[in-house]
């Protein structure tokens, strides 16, 4: 088991280079990338399940990290085992103590061998997600640069392993062997062997700390504590605070990009191919829209919707200053971190679709695209492309991240309303006021009236819009009601949109094109 341990060792130490590279230079880690290349290939139906089967993306988070560094380990320990038997057969026939440097370079190329082909086909397997660097690198560099730090870690691994495998194994030939290379046998000092055994195991000890310590940082800054945060309740105010603002990522730490590295690239079937730097964005006219963003797995009544204003520059602006051929069809957006989604031409047209860099008058927070990020209004949030660096112009119509695992094909914001209040678990008091409140969304077609149904759906009364807000935003409702009766009461809440279209009452759930149906809560009334 000598060789086992020795390319386990080895693993661990590229195991702590790769966390440190991701923290110090935002390259990918293997487990970020093989999460990502798999998430994307899940129906979705499969994901949704295994999402529920485990608890949430969070802890489906944390089983693939911890999967794909146990199954590094475990490749560290099979290609030391690989060595071993290798390098055996020739110390049976030549003492260690007449090879070069005592190592057996027969096993070391078979060794370098593997690692290459491992690379190869990591490479191959993760082309697609290899152009993503937490810290902004532009698309090209940062697929490179991934690709290159793969490789270094794979040919690392060599000379690591076989310091290992040498410290922990100690052969000690006697003279006569010495003076006579092809004689056997080879004898072993145990003693040698035990202590040089002990430093080995010490040396894996410290890397795993040292490991330990590297992920418990990089896990300081995960996100874990704020991905699927809602904004919802009682106190919820027409333009939501940035700290409060709703939260869904798929990252296991998101970016933070560096503005001396991030570019805006306007690319493919343009005429005039441009990339921009942050101050230049900055620079261009700039406008401020007020936009809400839902996300497409909130449930009915859920809370995965906020409102802000945006600063920032039309994407019409850019495309026309690129110059967008004739035929295009739909818009790549591509993230730092890997991610992409598309919109079509006209959707990318709207002056509406903005590149912001600005949120409710600040730049942007980190984990809500810090320095660019979309707003694309009346589309679900996935289309609002957070951290964008890049605008692909195609001929040819394109599947995104979300998208690939089957997701849409329309991801229009259908309308939604929902109880702020009251809270369900309140016993409320027959004849006393009691305040009903809570949202109405129509995407991008505003709302026009919302209405509340006491008595299960039997009589509507309208309610008050308190903030009737825009085209582009949810609208706040009220209504003050006096239960007449001690009781159970079904309350439900419907909305109009802007156009006059009802909002739907038939429920449906998240997958694939955002869930529907009216919100129903169950209250009780005592004297």
């Amino acid at each position: 088991m000598g060789g086992a341990a020795a390319g386990v060792t080895a693993a661990l130490a590229v195991t702590l280079v790769m966390v440190v590279l991701r923290d110090a230079f935002g390259l990918a880690s293997a487990p970020e990338l093989v999460g990502d290349r798999i998430a994307s290939l899940l129906p979705v139906q499969f994901f949704l399940g295994l999402l529920s089967l485990v608890g949430g993306y969070n802890n489906l988070k944390a089983i693939g990290v911890v999967g794909v560094l146990l199954g590094g380990l475990a490749a560290g320990g099979g290609a030391g085992l690989v060595y071993a038997r290798i390098a055996e057969r020739q110390h049976a026939r030549v003492p260690l103590q007449l090879q070069p440097l005592g190592i057996s370079w027969r096993a070391a190329i078979t060794v370098t061998r593997l690692a290459l082909l491992f690379w190869l086909l990591s490479v191959a397997a993760l082309w697609f997600v290899l152009p993503t660097n937490f810290h902004g690198l532009p698309p090209g560099p940062a697929r490179w640069s991934s690709a290159l730090t793969l490789l270094g870690l794979c040919l690392g691994y060599v000379p690591l392993l076989l310091l290992a495998y040498r410290i922990l194994v100690h052969h000690e030939p006697d003279k006569e062997v010495l003076s006579q290379p092809a004689a056997l046998p080879v004898v072993r000092d145990e003693g040698v062997t035990l202590r040089r055994g002990l430093v080995l195991g010490g040396a894996a000890a410290a890397l795993t700390v040292a490991t330990g310590l590297q992920l418990r940082r990089v896990h300081s800054r995960a996100t874990f504590h704020y991905d699927g945060t809602e904004y919802r309740g009682a106190d919820v105010q027409a333009i939501t605070p940035n700290d409060r603002f709703y939260s869904v990522t798929k990252n296991i730490v998101d970016p933070t990009v560096k503005e001396g590295l991030w570019r805006l690239e306007i690319t493919g079937n343009a005429a005039r191919p441009r990339s921009y730097t942050l101050g230049e964005v900055r620079d261009l006219p700039p406008v401020t829209q007020e936009t809400t963003l839902m996300c497409i797995s909130n449930r009915v009544g859920g809370g995965l919707m906020s409102n802000a204003l945006w600063k920032g520059v039309p994407l019409a602006r850019l495309l026309e200053a690129a110059g967008a051929g004739s035929g295009v069809k739909e818009v790549v957006l591509r993230s730092v971190d890997g991610y992409t989604d598309t919109i079509s031409i006209e959707k990318a047209m709207d002056p509406a679709t903005l590149v912001a860099f600005e949120m409710n008058g600040e730049p942007l927070p980190r984990r809500h695209g810090f320095p660019a990020r979309m707003i694309v209004p009346g589309y679900f949030g996935e289309k609002s492309v957070k951290w964008v660096t890049r605008v692909e112009l195609v001929d040819t119509e394109k599947k995104g991240f979300y998208e690939q695992q089957g997701w849409g094909p329309s991801f229009i914001v259908p309308t939604r309303s929902r109880f702020d209040l009251p809270d369900p678990k309140t016993v409320l008091r027959a004849g006393a006021p009691t305040l009903l409140k809570g949202i109405a969304f129509g995407g991008d077609r505003g709302v026009s009236r919302v209405e509340v149904s006491t008595d299960g759906g039997g009589s509507w009364q309208p309610a008050r819009l308190d903030y009737p807000g825009t085209r582009l935003t949810w609208a706040l409702w009220s209504l003050e009601w006096r239960p007449p009766a001690v009781g159970e009461y079904k309350l439900l809440v419907r909305a109009v949109d802007g156009a006059g279209a009802p909002q739907v009452a038939e429920a449906r759930g998240t997958a694939p094109q955002g869930a529907t149906g009216y919100h129903r809560i169950t209250t009780q009334v005592t004297a």
